[in-house]
């Protein structure tokens, strides 16, 4: 009995299960798992994105407040990849265009500039938030893709018991537990998901609105130049 025992749950082990599914249920175990995989990789790769962004924003600033020449500072960072940096390189090169000529427009001067690096600050959060839309898609597919699975699995167990005029639990077993295994695995899929996106597009978040502070604080500050120039 012990045997029998031991037997059946070694059919019931995650890779019999796997190996005795139909090929709809396994097609499906198979794209869940590889959107598990694309899942964590996204992660650990905005994981390390926003932890660097972050880091470096922190020195960006302390730089910017302590410099004592815009220019030279602009020269310093000019080739960063930061998008604070990116913003203010926008703002710098739209103010270098803007007070070039003789006749300074000063009212125009402070909207292309509020403009400009409003447009810098999106451009810089949709790349920062490039593949994101994945984790939502996973988050919000997943669950159904692993319940289709289920259902054929069941629709198997069914049709097991009609075929063999039998509904004992040895016959009903293997497809009900290959069925919410794909549920599992769908649940798998989607819960990290879910909870990455979420706290990532929180994150995201936080740097637009340091970075929209910053535009706000440099707009003033070349805003004030205007008026000292006059």
């Amino acid at each position: 009995m012990e045997l029998i025992a031991n037997a059946d749950a070694a059919t019931l082990s995650p890779v019999a299960l796997f190996l005795q599914a139909d090929w709809v249920v396994k097609a499906v175990m198979l794209g869940l798992l590889a959107a598990s995989i694309w899942t964590w990789a996204i992660i650990v790769m905005f994981w390390r994105r926003l932890g660097t962004v972050r880091k470096e924003t922190v020195r960006f600033e302390e730089s910017y407040r302590t410099a004592a020449d815009i220019d030279a500072f602009h020269r310093a960072e000019r080739e960063s990849d930061l998008p604070m940096a990116k913003v203010f390189a926008a703002g710098v090169a739209e103010w270098r265009r803007s007070t070039s000529g003789k006749a300074i427009d000063r009212d125009g001067t402070r909207e292309r500039l509020a403009t400009t690096m409003g447009a810098a600050t999106a451009a810089e959060i949709d790349k920062l938030s490039d593949r994101l839309n994945v984790l939502a898609t996973v988050g919000s597919v997943a669950p159904f893709v692993g319940l289709f699975g289920t259902v054929w699995g069941i629709m198997r167990s069914f049709t097991a018991i009609a075929s063999q005029q039998n509904s004992s639990l040895a016959v009903v077993a293997p497809g009900i537990a290959e069925a919410l295994f794909a549920t599992a695995i769908g649940l798998f899929a989607a819960i990290p998901a879910v909870i990455a996106y979420n706290r990532f597009s929180h994150g995201i978040n936080r740097i637009e609105a340091r970075l929209n502070r910053f535009a706000d604080g440099f707009h003033s500050t070349l805003s004030r130049q205007l008026d000292s120039d006059r």
